[in-house]
């Protein structure tokens, strides 16, 4: 089966086949019933695989479908009807995962987006793909509803990496997952384990051959009637091949008995197939021949595809007129609109394809190629002239989508799958090829491959007149100075940007609009947030004049980051809906850059406003700016391991920032974009479990590379970088006892983050510095500077107050309710836990422990309740073995008890413990 979900104009398409992807095509007419094959796979249901094998046309498929439909009522199934297309064990994989997600919708949301933004030309680590999808598949199953999972024609896809992937999975297939593989050359699989173990039931060729009553049944509900003799003779001469004899059926259908007779006695060498196949065809009139032939090379076709190939309009009746046969076409969806052939019936087709007989392969592919690109189903239409060989054609298709469209969805992946299919030299072929790839690789990260091609536009300066050699040194300046931003040259990006707007011609608004957005994205870096938000609204201006909702929704986008450093969430909540709002009318099935990023910044927003549904965001985010390659992915990553960590989950936290990291590394983005940004938030982790001497090693080494006096530029994704690497130098100095450091770092920060117009981070120190003042006694100072707080706050941000309702509810709860009402005071008291919970200095009811138990103290005696030995508590918080059992002694000291035992117990009958 054909999977189209992925084709750029899919949405558009007259009759788009995507429910083909795992459609079980229904029983052929006329199918005679094999109960005594089907109660012999029945057999193998509390196995691992069932494996039929055997040569083409015995039956195969028909009998998966049969035993597929008499499966008992709590059985799932899933079909997954193979081709030549999934050799690719990239692609196989895909098809499979999105398969397994209609029954189970939260699996392997990341691991599809990885998946399909892989390079083929790349190594990929499939077994370690398959390990972590068989955890979570394993933990999805219901042991109630097994699934059977049936991979017919897997000859076809069969090769020595897709071999390897298979046996894998195989080896560690979860209980509740069987396989029922159909093929007519045996896998390349070591099967002798699962044999011995009885995890495997086989049929070959011997056991699908038909008996003489199946042939009988075959026989009678066709209306043939034959002397025993002569049914003996056929089944001897098809050797049980069930095609065959269908196909020969179909041939003498409107004989008389005496044709019959002699076509029945009439054989040939060997098996009688290819006979009967020739007999068939040639018995068609000339005008379906010529269908058949003409068609053969198409993978997937309907009615108009065949007329466009065929250049007529008699395509529709004719598929009408085979389909009733239900011999040579497989449906591919419930609507009857697209199919396929036979893959044997295909072969010999294409196989006794003449030259002169029918016009050539390689025409009915290009014209193929027009219809496609006709329906807007440019994936399909450039697949069609590279099968024609016409990589010229090909490149022109990809020179013809136009540029602006490109940069507004920012969807790279799809050109750089398109890349690997072209010739270098045709890349480098126009201005037009080498920008819009250009760009591509830009947007990709992939800054050396997107200058090396840049350099290429050199060839076609000086251009043939004064306005195109403008025009296209305009285009270059553009390119080249967002590779530049993305190099950190901030001068040469600012240089560049700036000289290619005054020269970019009107009608080249894309580049345009991506020179605005550089532009304010170095005004943030330099802390200018006033003009980087001139240049938003210029940018959105452009946008809403040239009537593109992709380009407004991005300009919201950029506004958006602009009044959150300002402290404007709310603000910035409402700019990121309106951006969504301008999308609600692209097709879901496709995924689209600027739609990922917004909504991974709604989920950033919410976390600034300490709402739950932001991980649920996040994730959304995520899942879609993996699907398109799209580097804004990382936002989410450590968005998300913010979260985890401050739910007192380090584990889960590193573990997303390792996967971030990874993920950036198979994308080959260099590390200016996102080392600094994982490294900041490993700091943040480390102080917050108190791992002192970690945070102090790196926070230095990031200050001296991106503070005020650093040597490199903040990266795109985290323009005032320097200015959180200041905020967790201040609780690093806290945590080492240095409070007056700590003081002048953050009084400081509060004001140069306010002179720059950044009171998100000005807030922040504030709500930081309180929490300082409070501790040391100082009450009366941590007043005014939490009335401060609050006074700043209105613009929505919670999350600088997490410390304060963390570590002090209690004040925290008197001050707000000494204030007027107001959104945020309210917001902020629904934060808080109960007034009772809240109050520090409240003993529990029973005797409780002479002194409180710290926060990591706590984590640590969880722990223990759980039954962790010291080295899993160790390696879970991420701290030494000693640093474990220094903390055991001073629970047990503060509990009164002396066992690890005795602490769980005294700590439940407090109340500490649930």
């Amino acid at each position: 089966m054909t999977d189209l979900s992925r084709s750029p104009g899919f949405p558009y398409a007259p009759a788009s086949p995507v429910e083909a992807r795992f459609y079980r095509p229904p029983l052929p007419a006329g199918h005679v019933p094999r109960p005594r094959l089907c109660q012999r796979l029945e057999e193998g249901l509390q196995g691992r695989l069932l494996l039929v094998c055997a040569p083409a046309g015995f039956g195969k498929s028909s009998l998966a479908i049969e035993f597929c439909e008499g499966l008992p009522e709590h059985w799932h199934s899933l079909w997954l009807g193979l081709s030549e297309r999934d050799q690719d064990p990239g692609r196989f994989l895909e098809r499979l995962l999105q398969g397994l997600q209609q029954f189970y919708p939260a699996l392997g949301e990341e691991a599809l987006g990885l998946l399909k933004m892989r390079q083929r030309h790349q190594p990929f680590a499939f077994e370690q793909w398959l390990d972590g999808l068989l955890d979570e598949l394993a933990d999805e199953l219901d042991d109630g509803q097994p699934l059977l999972l049936v991979l017919d024609d897997y000859h076809l896809a069969q090769g020595p990496v897709l071999d390897r992937c298979l046996q894998f999975f195989l080896n560690h297939l979860p209980p509740g997952v069987l396989l029922l593989v159909t093929s007519r050359q045996r896998p390349d699989w070591h099967l002798a384990r699962l044999r011995l173990s009885r995890q495997l039931l086989e049929l070959n060729e011997q056991d699908l051959r038909l008996t003489t009553g199946e042939v009988d049944a075959l026989l009678s509900s066709q209306g043939a009637r034959l002397q025993r003799p002569q049914v003996a003779d056929i089944l001897q001469r098809s050797e049980g091949w069930v095609a065959g004899l269908r196909l020969w059926l179909l041939a003498v259908e409107e004989l008389d008995g005496d044709a019959q007779e002699d076509l029945a006695l009439h054989g040939g060498e060997g098996l009688i197939r290819e006979y009967l196949l020739e007999e068939v065809i040639e018995r068609q009139p000339p005008e379906v021949q010529q269908f058949l032939y003409e068609t053969a090379c198409l993978e997937r076709f309907c009615a108009g595809l065949c007329d466009a190939v065929r250049d007529s309009h008699d395509s529709a009746a004719i598929i009408r007129q085979l389909q009733a046969n239900q011999v040579f076409l497989v449906p591919l969806d419930e609507q009857g609109q697209w199919f396929r052939y036979h893959h044997l019936f295909s072969d010999l087709l294409n196989a006794r394809s003449l030259e002169g007989q029918v016009r050539s392969q390689g025409g009915a592919h290009l014209r193929a190629c027009r219809w496609f690109a006709a329906q807007g189903m440019l994936d399909s239409a450039i697949e069609q002239a590279l099968l024609a060989g016409q990589a010229d054609v090909a490149a022109s298709l990809v020179q013809n989508l136009s540029e602006e469209q490109m940069l507004a969805e920012q969807n790279i992946a799809m050109l750089l799958r398109w890349k690997t299919n072209l010739p270098d030299d045709l890349l480098a072929s126009t201005p037009r090829l080498i920008m819009l790839y250009g760009w591509a690789l830009a947007l990709a990260c992939q800054l050396d491959a997107a200058q090396e091609l840049l350099e290429q536009l050199g060839r076609f300066l000086p251009a043939a007149d004064p306005l195109g050699q403008r025009s296209l040194l305009a285009q270059w300046q553009a390119l080249d100075g967002v590779i530049a931003r993305g190099r950190g040259d901030g001068a040469r990006a600012e240089q560049q940007c700036s000289e290619a707007l005054a020269g970019l011609p009107a009608e080249r608004y894309g580049p345009h609009f991506m020179c605005l957005s550089t532009l304010a994205n170095l005004a943030m870096v330099r802390g200018d947030l006033w003009r980087a938000r001139g240049l938003n609204r210029e940018a959105l201006e452009l946008a809403q004049r040239i009537d593109n909702p992709l380009f407004e929704a991005l300009a919201h986008y950029e506004r958006a980051r602009v009044l959150q450093a300002r402290g404007e969430v709310l603000r910035a909540l409402s700019e990121v809906r309106q951006g969504l709002a301008h999308l609600q009318g692209l097709p879901v099935q496709r995924s689209y850059s600027v739609r990922a990023r917004l909504t991974l910044y709604e989920g950033y927003l919410l976390s600034l406003r300490l709402q739950p549904r932001a991980a649920e965001q996040l994730q959304a985010g995520i899942a879609e700016a993996r699907s398109c390659r799209d580097v804004g992915v990382l936002i989410g990553y450590c968005v998300l391991a913010c979260l985890e960590g401050r739910r007192g989950r380090p584990a889960e936290a590193f573990a997303l920032l390792g996967e971030a990291e990874r993920l950036m590394h198979v994308w080959d983005v260099p590390a200016i974009y996102y080392l600094a940004m994982i490294t900041l938030i490993k700091c943040e982790l480390w102080l917050r479990q108190g791992q002192v001497e970690l945070a102090a090693a790196w926070l230095p080494q990031l200050a001296e590379t991106y503070g005020d006096q650093g040597r490199a530029l903040a990266p795109e994704f985290h323009p005032q970088l320097a200015l959180h690497i200041d905020l967790q130098q201040a609780a690093l100095e806290r945590l080492q006892g240095d409070v007056e450091a700590a003081e002048r770092r953050l009084r400081a920060l509060q004001q140069q983050a306010q002179g720059l117009g950044g009171q998100l981070v000005g807030l922040m120190a504030q709500a930081q510095l309180a929490q300082l003042l409070r501790q040391t006694g100082r009450e009366r100072e941590a007043q005014q500077q939490l009335d401060g707080c609050l006074e700043v706050a209105q613009g929505g941000a919670l999350l600088p107050f997490v410390e304060l309702l963390e570590h002090q509810p209690q004040w925290l709860r008197e001050r707000l309710q000494l204030r007027p009402a107001c959104p945020q005071r309210d917001a902020l008291l629904a934060q808080l836990p109960a007034a009772r919970e809240a109050d520090e200095d409240v003993a529990p009811e029973e005797s409780g422990p002479t002194e409180k138990l710290s926060g990591r103290e706590m984590a640590v005696l969880q722990l223990i309740a759980r039954g962790c030995s010291n080295q899993e508590i160790s390696e879970r918080l991420f701290i030494s073995l000693h640093t474990v059992k220094t903390h055991a002694r001073h629970i047990n000291s503060k509990l009164g008890v002396e066992r690890r035992t005795q602490a769980v117990a005294r700590a439940k009958g407090l109340g500490l413990l649930r």
